[in-house]
């Protein structure tokens, strides 16, 4: 199979085509056929070494971590999927990610894909949104009525916090340029601050719930916009106890921990029209096209997802 890959740490130079052999699965795991990939950040923080202290891993080493595609063969014990299936996954952090033609992945990491989606929607949601999900579902606590703070709006994780705390009722602010107003406002954003000409600080105040991919000073900042008993949670950096305990409030760090039945309430969401991810570049399946991706990502001001058409 046709697989991108790194042979050490380094720029976009690194990524290189090889051919390999399809990945074996065991009993619990499943054969996907990809059919497209996405960028997200880790992606060239670990191709250049930022984390080889915290993931660890033997090169060569296939980058990319969202993947959709169908199902080409299952493992013994595998009971909800079978060959055909439409799929989408966030697998597993290791050496084998997903820019190749193939992945296998745990049968509990899968869901299966509604049947309108494309499969370049299927591989932009499952990182950024299962993040999203982790966030201000299960750390946050969110419920209707509340008041929500998403940071850095426009990117990948932020376009699907809007529409997730939207679709259970909340009201929400989000920070971005202002090229990307009508863009938040037509995901349901009921306030956008041009983090440009506005310091949201001055703006905001009173909210239930802050979203912080930035960490920093925007962290630090953000938590004089929170109610007492609100709740940062960031996925930049681990908030500061010290502060939170100051302000009266809570503070949360995510990192993923994929699960395919939180992936299939996003795929819930998506049928009922309350969930679709915006897909700011897309491009070709190779060592150019990759780097190109990479390149673009590397600003921080990708719109959306950027997405690998791999089929």
């Amino acid at each position: 199979m046709k697989a991108i890959v790194i042979d050490q740490y380094g720029g976009k130079e690194e990524l290189k085509e090889r051919e390999l052999d399809r990945p074996n699965i065991g009993e619990n795991e499943v054969l996907v056929e990809v059919h497209a990939t996405s960028i997200n950040p880790i992606d060239w923080k670990l191709r250049e070494g930022y984390l080889k202290e915290m993931l660890s891993f033997e090169f060569p080493i296939i980058l990319g971590w969202d993947a959709a595609g169908i199902v080409a063969e299952t493992g013994g014990n595998v009971k909800e999927f079978q060959a055909g299936d439409r799929v989408f996954v966030r697998p597993e952090l290791t050496r084998d990610g997903t820019y190749a033609e193939f992945i296998a992945t745990e049968e509990r990491l899968l869901a299966k894909m509604p049947d309108s989606m494309t499969y370049e929607e299927g591989a932009a949601m499952p990182l950024v949104g299962l993040t999203a999900w982790e966030c201000l579902v299960e750390v946050a606590g969110i419920k209707e009525g509340d008041k929500v703070l998403i940071h850095a709006g426009a990117g990948g994780v932020g376009t699907h916090a809007i529409q997730i705390a939207k679709s259970f009722g909340a009201y929400v602010a989000a920070t971005a340029s202002d090229k990307n107003l009508e863009l938040l406002q037509s995901l349901g954003a009921d306030q956008v601050i041009d983090y440009k000409s506005e310091a949201f600080e001055e703006v905001v105040r009173d909210f239930d719930i802050v979203l912080d991919p930035l960490g920093g000073d925007i962290q630090s900042k953000s938590f004089g916009v929170l109610k007492k008993g609100g709740t940062l949670v960031s996925i930049a950096e681990p908030p500061s106890e010290e502060e939170a305990e100051k302000f009266g409030v809570k503070a949360g760090y995510v990192f993923l921990q994929p699960e395919g039945k939180k992936l299939q309430k996003l795929a819930k969401l998506y049928e009922e029209g309350k969930l679709k991810p915006v897909i700011g570049e897309t491009f070709e399946f190779s060592a150019q096209g990759l780097k190109d991706a990479h390149a673009a990502s590397e600003t921080n001001h990708a719109q959306g997802k950027i997405v690998i058409k791999v089929k």
